[in-house]
């Protein structure tokens, strides 16, 4: 049984509602996009995130109206380098999409969507416990699994095997 080659082809992609939707909204907010083994994946401009997250849960056509998770990669020592991950789920249409936001190292700050999604609050307080990313407008982003004097992220692929000493 072969896999199919992942599409990244945006031209072939426009289909998609959720693709469709955001390119008649703002064609700058897709970055680009990924369909492999049934998943599609949006890669968002940074600055467009709230808006285009708020779009995809409250336009009819996707209806993607629960956020089931938030989540980071650390592609060290690549640059950009991280990949803020956020899974989004429409309940009737039975249908997932992923969407990723690329951060510099040298800018670790993105939009929290706690204003759309209540339950992203646990979701971005771990991403910021594990990797530093700082989530703007963020009601009470602090430390939610390490103690509060724990210096550093330790899923950072720069965080030391043994911690600091």
């Amino acid at each position: 049984m072969s896999v199919a080659a992942a599409i990244t082809d945006l031209e072939q992609l426009k289909g998609h509602p959720a693709v469709a939707r955001l390119l008649e909204w703002n064609p700058a907010s897709v970055v680009g996009v990924k369909f492999d083994r049934d998943e599609m994946t949006i890669y968002v401009d940074r600055s467009n995130l709230r808006e285009a997250c708020a779009l995809l849960r409250d336009d009819a056509a996707c209806a993607f109206n629960f956020l089931s998770d938030i989540t980071c990669v650390d592609w060290y020592p690549a640059e950009p380098r991280f990949e803020v991950i956020y899974h989004l789920l429409s309940i009737s249409k039975k249908e997932r999409v992923r969407l990723k936001v690329r951060l510099d190292s040298s800018s670790l700050a993105i939009e929290s969507l706690t204003p759309l999604w209540a339950g992203a609050n646990y979701f971005e307080r771990e991403v910021f416990d594990l990797f530093g990313i700082r989530f703007t407008g963020h009601p009470y982003l602090r430390r939610l699994l390490m103690p509060e004097d724990w210096e550093g992220h330790p899923l950072r692929k720069d965080y030391p095997v043994e911690g600091y000493r």
